[in-house]
């Protein structure tokens, strides 16, 4: 049975997020602004159903889906686009695919006791963030 994600987490680090943004595209200011956020996740999940909070100073970003049913994606906020998207669960961690413009685009989220990991791809680039649970 997978883990229940629910919880408030606090940004701790990240590794390699100019190279993912600049995979996505991203242009200059924006990639620099990013770099300087420490957002927080809000995690509400309730059996197959999850709501994923990313709460910046900038800008916030609410996913809303059903695990197991593909919907489209709109990314507008972060990047222009929009994306058909599945998130599934393989093992312990949840799975995005995001099908669009950007190959191997998605990313995948686990816990390990009370630390929430967050991996991010975009063509060959990983970017990994981590997060401590507050509440």
């Amino acid at each position: 049975m997978p883990p229940n994600l629910t919880g408030y987490y606090r940004f701790v680090s990240q590794k390699n997020m100019e190279h993912y943004l600049q995979a996505l595209n991203i242009g200059m200011a924006l990639r620099k602004i990013a770099l300087l956020l420490k957002p927080d996740k809000e995690i509400d999940h309730q059996g197959n159903h999850v709501v994923v909070k990313t709460l910046s100073t900038f800008r916030n970003y609410i996913l809303e889906f059903d695990v197991g049913v593909e919907f489209e994606e709109d990314l507008r906020i972060v990047d222009g686009r929009k994306c058909q998207t599945i998130v599934t669960w393989e093992e312990e961690q949840l799975v995005c695919v995001q099908k669009g413009e950007v190959p191997n685009r998605g990313w995948r989220h686990w816990l390990e006791g009370e630390t929430l990991y967050l991996e991010l791809t975009a063509r060959d680039a990983v970017c990994e963030q981590v997060f401590r649970k507050v509440k």
